[in-house]
């Protein structure tokens, strides 16, 4: 499930309500870094909603580098015939999501706080 913000603003009460299904101990958010690993224009809002969360949860939040997901996730969609539309009709957010799950499943240490 893609949870889409409103003028920036993410719906905190469907944050909510997923948080008390799933009842997770930490939380993972994408940072979207450049290519040279210096930070973009959007880590800084990026890091103030994991704070917020961390703030509003007191759930730990992990920072995870998310450089090549959309590409890497746009491919797969590909291999697989998804993407024959532009993004704007057929997103791959849940896949790029997936891919930045198993880059921290796969190495927790490369995460940072937030």
């Amino acid at each position: 499930m893609v949870l889409k913000a409103r003028d920036g603003i993410p719906d905190w009460g469907q944050i909510e309500r997923l948080l008390e299904e799933w009842q997770p101990d930490r939380l993972l958010v994408g940072l979207p870094l450049n290519m040279d690993g210096s930070e973009s224009e959007f880590c800084a809002r990026t890091r103030k909603f994991a704070r917020r969360l961390h703030g509003r949860f007191g759930l730990k939040v992990s920072m995870v580098d998310e450089r090549l997901s959309t590409f890497e996730a746009k491919q797969l969609a590909k291999e697989q015939n998804k993407q024959q539309r532009s993004y704007r009709d057929l997103p791959v957010d849940d896949l790029a999501a997936a891919m930045i799950l198993q880059s921290w499943l796969s190495d927790p240490k490369l995460a940072t706080d937030p």
